[in-house]
């Protein structure tokens, strides 16, 4: 995958019909002169352009949603595509109408890897619960129907489909995506010989919905977080590692999880191949594994719908041996971060140094910060992110021992207090025998919040079981922390004594 890819999800523009044009020739390649004409995209950005979505790979159109909203009432369960549209001309849309009907999605077969199709799904969940409708339906297709139909009928078709016996690109992706089945169409779409005009009529309800004369509240800014208390093993290759990689990325991310946290130095197992080399030189060694993983790390992100948070790994620049990490964006972006302060034995037996950069990111689940496991022990640099507005403080980190582990611990749950902020560590555990200088490991993965009412009151969101391979699956609530700043039962970081004292960046430091 090429490392400059950008994915975005937005709105499309009449500017845009070039592309979605081409696009969806190539998504119904099988049928001839599928896509919709200019005039009737501009007719549909005109009367609701909230709901045109479309699938942005490095600035070209790579899927699209489109949408009306209809009075579902004045419509009902038996309907055809040409009654739902108005022959087309979209006389159903109707703004007080209380369902988004969706009325075509399609991504171009170049770009089917990165599941375009469920981010276009999860926006029309987004803009149905923004606008506060019922729920989404829409008449879905059954392709793969021609070549079961002498055997099954639609309702047999359909039930081995929802029994996984049977597999339908656009029926078995609905299903996975949370629609359920009302009933079967018959006629539904003139010229859809593959499913024999059949369609399904899906829905997906909005749990969030209110009638129109209450008060809509809204979602609070929940996000999740999702961490990987990793066990060190031996692995044959990179591409062994590449898998349990991939394992607990599916994992977090099938919780629908906003972030994937791992924790620093997860890759180490590698340095058994070079256990006959000396300590400094076996660590260069695994720092050639790092930009292979870097960009790895950057599919999962895009693939998997999940931002990740690679832990850290050794990086050459220049003649410095660094320890970094990335932060993968979900949108295919990615920037580095790195571990500013360095251990005594970091730096006696590998050579490493510090680096140069702290700054807090841009997500779209809010403003994190990341520090890598000793960094955590000064408390300055978490003050600095939380002046740039950081929200969630993630710190990946490896310990050999409890009490070290415990140093870690308790300057995390100081950090999460001080800074008015959640914090997450990941570290991992198991042994090493056959790697020199990691040879055991000890953690307890765990989310830490400020200490007052809206908060647990021992400060601990979650805990993993120590020593255990396993993940933490664990929502945090933003809102909870603007009350905080506003209305806590004590405000650090407002009351803090400017005017006696202040943390002033040197010019070594890009924050």
């Amino acid at each position: 995958m090429d490392k400059n890819v950008k994915i975005e999800i937005r709105n499309l523009r009449i500017e845009d019909y070039r592309d979605l044009k081409n696009s969806m020739i190539e998504a119904y390649s099988d049928w001839e002169d599928a896509y919709w004409p200019e005039h009737q995209i501009k007719k549909l950005l005109e009367i609701f352009p909230e709901g045109q979505i479309g699938a942005f790979v490095n600035g070209k159109v790579a899927g699209s949603a489109l949408s009306i909203i209809v009075d579902y009432d004045k419509i009902g369960d038996d309907h055809t595509y040409n009654q739902i549209t108005g022959d087309f001309t979209f006389s159903t849309h109707d703004d007080d109408g209380d369902v988004l009907y969706g009325i075509d999605v399609f991504v171009h077969p170049n770009y089917r890897d990165m599941r375009l199709g469920r981010r276009l799904y999860d926006a029309r969940k987004e803009l149905c619960e923004k606008l506060n409708l019922k729920s989404i339906m829409a008449g879905g297709r059954i392709p793969n129907y021609n070549k079961h139909a002498d055997k099954l009928s639609p309702k047999d078709y359909l039930t081995k489909v929802k029994m996984r016996e049977l597999y339908d690109p656009t029926l078995s992706f609905q299903l996975a995506n949370d629609f359920h089945v009302k009933k079967v169409l018959k006629g539904y779409l003139t010229g859809d010989q593959s499913s024999l005009e059949y369609a399904t009529l899906i829905e997906w309800n909005n749990i969030f919905y209110e009638p129109k004369n209450q008060l809509f509240k809204g979602q609070k800014p929940v996000v999740r977080l999702g961490l990987v208390q990793w066990q060190m093993r031996q692995f044959v290759n990179i591409e062994s590692l590449f898998e349990q990689i991939e394992f607990f990325v599916d994992a977090v991310s099938d919780y629908k999880s906003n972030f994937a946290l791992f924790p620093e130095f997860f890759n180490a197992p590698l340095m058994a191949a070079y256990n006959h080399l000396s300590e400094a030189d076996a660590i260069r060694k695994l720092a050639e594994y790092t930009e292979p993983l870097r960009k790895r790390f950057v599919e999962y992100a895009i693939s998997y719908n999940i931002n990740i948070i690679t832990g850290s790994m050794p990086m050459i620049e220049g003649d410095k041996l660094l320890n970094v990490g990335f932060l993968c964006r979900r949108d295919g972006t990615w920037e580095r971060y790195e571990k500013l302060h360095i251990t005594p034995t970091e730096s006696s037996a590998w050579g490493m140094q510090g680096g140069n950069q702290l700054k807090v990111f841009d997500t779209d689940s809010g403003k994190v910060g990341i520090l890598i496991c000793y960094d955590v022990e000064f408390p300055e640099l978490s003050r600095i992110l939380a002046d740039q507005g950081m929200q969630i403080l993630f710190i990946p980190f490896l310990t050999d021992t409890q009490n070290g582990y415990i140093r870690v611990r308790n300057c995390a749950m100081a950090r999460a207090i001080e800074n008015e902020c959640y914090v997450a560590i990941a570290g991992s555990v198991g042994n090493l025998p056959k790697v020199n200088n990691m040879d055991i490991q000890f953690a307890q993965s765990a989310v830490f919040t400020p200490s007052d009412f809206a908060f647990p009151t021992n400060g601990i969101k979650a805990e993993a079981t120590p020593n255990n391979e396993m993940t933490l699956i664990v929502d945090v609530d933003l809102d909870l922390l603007k009350e905080l700043h506003s209305f806590g039962s004590v405000r650090n970081l407002t009351d803090r004594r400017k005017d006696l004292y202040k943390i002033v960046t040197p010019n070594g430091i890009k924050a």
